[in-house]
Order: structure tokens, then C-alpha cells, then sequence
């Protein structure tokens, strides 16, 4: 019997479709409200997921789905920081 290792998956908040956590990066909101990009995903607060692609992220700042998920307003500077991270990752 193989040993595979099971993959974790996560669920897109933008497109609603279920990648593995790794090609998705995570979201966090802390107590204190504060948002930002947690790499790790280890960070403690409400987390939401959204794939590492530039359209996906496009399309969140567009819908407005993060601040809506996250309960508190998304900075822009905050997409910029994800596009950059989304741009990094393909090469």
C-alpha cells in the first residue's frame, strides 16, 4: 500500500474553486482588525484563501469579495502587494 501524502486543499473566495494550498496564498484578519498577506499560514485571526493569480486577484479587489469575507475595508496597497506576489510566483 502507497503512503501518498494527502495534499491540502483550500477553497478560492474569488472563484470559489478548490486548489492545493500551496498555489493559493492566505489572507488574515487579525482581533485588532488589522489585514495582511500571511505567508506562512500560520497566523492567528480569520483567514480566507485566494489564488495566487493576477485575475483572480483582479477580480477581488473588483467584487470587493476579501473585504466582504474579512468583515473590515482591504487597502489597495494590499492587492498591489498580492499582484506583485502573483507576479513572482510565475517566474
Amino acid at each position: 500500500m502507497s503512503t501518498r501524502k494527502k495534499i491540502p486543499m483550500r477553497k478560492c473566495v474569488v472563484t470559489g474553486e478548490m486548489k492545493p494550498k500551496k498555489e493559493m496564498v492566505r489572507i488574515v484578519r487579525s482581533k485588532e482588525g488589522d489585514v495582511s498577506i500571511d505567508l506562512t499560514g500560520k497566523k492567528s485571526g480569520r483567514g480566507a484563501y485566494v489564488s495566487l493569480d493576477k485575475a483572480a486577484i483582479l477580480a477581488a479587489q473588483k467584487k470587493d469579495s476579501l473585504a466582504r469575507h474579512l468583515e473590515v475595508p482591504i487597502e489597495s496597497s494590499l492587492y498591489a502587494d498580492l499582484i506583485d506576489l502573483a507576479e513572482k510566483e510565475k517566474q
